[in-house]
């Protein structure tokens, strides 16, 4: 895995940064509030911009790609993150923040939906050694995002958006030098209503569904909780790296584990109450802060094993290829997350706290409802093994909300 060339490893180096991106805004929302003086509201629109632009981006990426190729695709996804990355953080109006967020989620769309295409065409040693690069990759990104923007914020909010813009560019510099065009696979080019007439399979609408009302409790626990813990940004790094541990932990090792054992719909029909009743059991503690952390850790767990097994469930739904299906399910998905962080606020402003965490359990309940009520549709998804490469690209797909 490690005999990679140059290239490989700045692609590698560049998903890291990507991923970071995630979490690296959650440690500074309360500051953000307090600098500019906006409401928690408004601060958790710097979510809802990003994924909502995200997720309608991801509808026409396979398109894009598959027509200009994967380094220009990669290239122009990089150029776009550094530079309303750094916009943002020369900005002093929560308003427009709120806009060059929406910008970045533009250029994550584009860059992470070509990078493990990019990684597996340009590695050597086998599809598998990339798989596992990628995957170290992701892991690494989503635990150390939100423990860079505490150490970042804990000195100006301003840090973690000008930390993304060093590395990034970094990235683009070393991606535009070290990988060639010709080293990779020529795409076959994809229609545009490809991932719209996706959605029209039933089995694809139902995980399309499924995906949407359970990334609701995942974004309520990321983008709503640091406002009620009531730590610095360092407290809320901390809290959010433990909660990212767990994550890629259970979304690279323990998925797997649980899929050789059991069929995909009964992990989901495991694992989809639980995580209701971590988020239930969050608006019980809400007040304690070290309750509150407990279920954010477990929360992360458990998230892990979701992430995965819905989207290789999507892998394995339909014969559409592989980038449409998760191009269609993941534009659902990212949507549901843009739904969640200011609804949890205005939830919590008018009625208390728990309220925000009672909407997300009741949005991951119904998420187990319709596993439940679909299980017929679903039952392609249970047959079969998944092949190492299918494993890494739903891994992927998971991880991008």
């Amino acid at each position: 895995m490690l005999k990679q060339s140059s290239a490989v490893w700045a692609i590698a180096f560049a998903c890291v940064v990507a991923f970071m991106g995630i979490g690296l805004v959650d440690p500074i929302l309360p500051a953000i509030a307090e600098s500019l003086r906006a409401t928690p509201a408004q601060t958790e629109l710097l979510f809802t911009s990003y994924l909502a632009v995200t997720g309608i981006a991801m509808f026409f990426t396979s398109w894009v790609s598959s027509r200009i190729g994967a380094k220009k695709t990669l290239m122009i996804g990089l150029a776009l993150i550094v530079l309303f990355s750094v916009l943002a953080a020369v900005s002093n109006d929560v308003w427009t923040i709120i806009g060059f967020r929406a910008g970045w989620g533009l250029g994550n769309a584009l860059f992470i939906s070509t990078a493990l295409a990019t990684i597996v065409g340009a590695a050597s040693g086998g599809t598998a050694s990339a798989i596992i690069l990628y995957e170290a990759a992701l892991g690494l990104g989503i635990a150390v995002g939100p423990l860079v923007g505490g150490l970042l914020g804990s000195v100006s909010w301003r840090g973690p958006f000008f930390g993304v813009t060093t590395l990034m560019a970094v990235a683009f510099i070393a991606i535009l030098a070290l990988l060639k065009s010709g080293s990779l696979e020529k795409p076959t080019p994809t229609k545009l209503s490809a991932p719209f007439r996706a959605l029209g399979r039933p089995a694809l609408a139902a995980l399309a569904a499924t995906a949407l009302f359970y990334n609701i409790g995942f974004f309520v626990l990321l983008a709503y909780t640091p406002f009620p813990l009531g730590f610095g940004a360092l407290g809320i790094g901390f809290t959010f790296f433990g909660w990212g541990v767990g994550l890629a932990i259970t979304s690279v090792w323990v998925a797997p584990m649980l899929t050789a054992r059991m069929r995909r719909t009964s992990v989901l029909k495991l694992a989809l109450p639980l995580l209701a009743l971590d988020l239930f059991a969050a608006a019980v503690v809400v007040r304690s802060p070290a309750g509150l952390i407990v279920c954010v850790v477990i929360g992360g767990l458990v998230l892990g094993v979701l992430n995965t097994v819905l989207t290789e469930c999507v892998m394995e739904a339909t014969d559409l290829p592989r980038s449409v299906a998760s191009s269609a399910y993941s534009a659902v998905r990212f949507i549901g997350g843009a739904i969640a962080p200011p609804v949890a606020t205005l939830l919590a402003d008018a009625y208390s706290p728990s309220a925000a965490y009672v909407f997300a359990g009741v949005s991951v309940a119904v998420a187990f409802l319709v596993v439940v009520l679909t299980t017929k549709v679903l039952r392609r998804v249970d047959d079969g093994e998944e092949p190492e490469r299918v494993e890494a690209e739903a891994i992927s797909a998971g991880e991008m909300a």
